[in-house]
């Protein structure tokens, strides 16, 4: 129920923001606001606002999330009893601030730059849940009937958002994805270990 919760909490959080551009303002991510004004919660509260001219940028994020923290949060009870809700939530959290910080690196002096959404995060619960069932199937939206399995699709991934983080021409925070993926499989393989072996054995199946 976790997912369930953040989910219509950052869609009501996004939809009241867009209309209210005070709001907006004070939530968006400023790398400049947060090192000069000590605005820290704006590492986090990013996460519950998307794009004012996009509405397919919360649509495709909480679906993502949908789909693949439904799966990982019921993964994390399994593996840590009711520990597990807390843990989850510091994963969604946790992946925040780890895409927050190469744009923290990068732009503390940029008073133009600012970011918004919950991709990081969104990366964090994916890349999780890759490393329990990495030969699940993913499906793209536009090809419903192509699936590649999880693990090929998320070397791709990080291959293509770390590429796309160094040419940083489209204005998409390509290096909070590549971050926040790559927090999600540290933080999972911290808290619950047998991940790491779980993930390495299937591995082993597929190429068996």
């Amino acid at each position: 129920m976790i997912t369930i919760g953040i989910i219509i909490i950052t869609v009501l959080i996004s939809l009241y923001a867009n209309s209210n551009s005070d709001v907006y303002y004070k939530l968006l991510y400023s790398p400049y606001l947060v090192t000069e004004k000590k605005q820290w919660y704006r590492i986090i509260s990013h996460g519950f606002i998307h794009s004012q001219n996009n509405i397919f940028h919360l649509i495709i994020n909480m679906y993502v999330l949908y789909l693949f923290g439904s799966l990982t949060e019921k993964l994390y009870l399994s593996f840590l009893g009711p520990r597990g809700y807390m843990f989850y939530i510091m994963l969604y959290l946790g992946g925040l601030i780890a895409a927050s910080l190469p744009a923290l690196k990068k732009h503390k002096n940029d008073y133009t730059y600012n970011a918004v959404g919950a991709s990081g995060a969104v990366s964090a619960v994916v890349f999780s849940s890759i490393l329990f069932i990495p030969l699940q199937g993913i499906t793209f939206i536009f090809f419903p009937f192509f699936s590649i399995p999880a693990f090929i699709f998320g070397a791709l991934y990080l291959i293509y958002e770390y590429y796309m983080s160094k040419r940083a021409a489209d204005g998409i925070g390509h290096d909070a994805h590549f971050a926040g993926a790559l927090f999600g499989i540290a933080f999972t393989i911290i808290v619950i270990p047998q991940s790491f072996f779980i993930f390495i054995n299937q591995i082993k199946d597929f190429f068996g």
